[in-house]
């Protein structure tokens, strides 16, 4: 377990690759403080949903939330834009080769392999969720950036428009809800800056 936790303790500096390749400076955001985001996402969206009467695994939701990017320590934050470099099979594979050799000694591997693989095919609720909660803390992220100046990150909220995360139902309805939110949030700040 200590091995483990060391080999993790790397992702509190690991940048998030997309920022610097849009010129943003080093520590904008650390692969550790997005998956914080992601897991704090998750938490209040599986609150929400169990308030409105549509309950879902938090924990299950929680331990997705800060696994799905634990192969980044070996492998670095690829961004979007590399799966046209290196296709997205060969991508998937690297990043599930990476996560089995970081879990392999753990006493929990095969609970930890059947979240992250979870998590990638997106099969259960949980899953689909813990999707939305990546993709909010990333325009939370983006929204944040822009309030502080910075420009260009336009591309970012197409999947505010687009995602529907194969959810129905409650589930749909409460992530719909926080995307419209964070886009009205996003044309209030732009109306203030122009």
């Amino acid at each position: 377990m200590l091995e483990t936790l060391i080999e993790l303790q790397r992702l509190k500096n690991l940048d998030r690759t997309g920022w610097a390749l849009r010129g943003l400076p080093a520590r904008t955001e650390t692969v550790a403080s997005h998956s914080f985001g992601v897991s704090v996402t998750a938490m209040l969206l599986a609150d929400e949903l169990s308030r409105r009467g549509l309950p879902v695994d938090a924990g299950r939701m929680l331990r997705m939330a800060l696994l799905h990017d634990w192969s980044e320590v070996r492998i670095g934050d690829m961004p979007r834009t590399a799966v046209r470099y290196f296709g997205a099979a060969a991508r998937k594979q690297a990043e599930l080769a990476a996560f089995n050799d970081i879990i392999k000694e753990s006493g929990a591997a095969e609970i930890y392999r059947e979240l992250y693989e979870d998590y990638e095919q997106r099969t259960s609720l949980e899953a689909r969720l813990v999707k939305a909660a990546d993709v909010i803390d990333l325009l939370v992220q983006v929204l944040a950036l822009e309030r502080a100046g910075t420009r260009g990150l336009d591309e970012f909220w197409e999947v505010a428009r687009e995602g529907a995360f194969n959810l129905e139902g409650t589930a749909r309805e409460v992530v719909d809800e926080i995307l419209r939110a964070l886009l009205s949030a996003r044309g209030r700040s732009n109306s203030i800056l122009v």
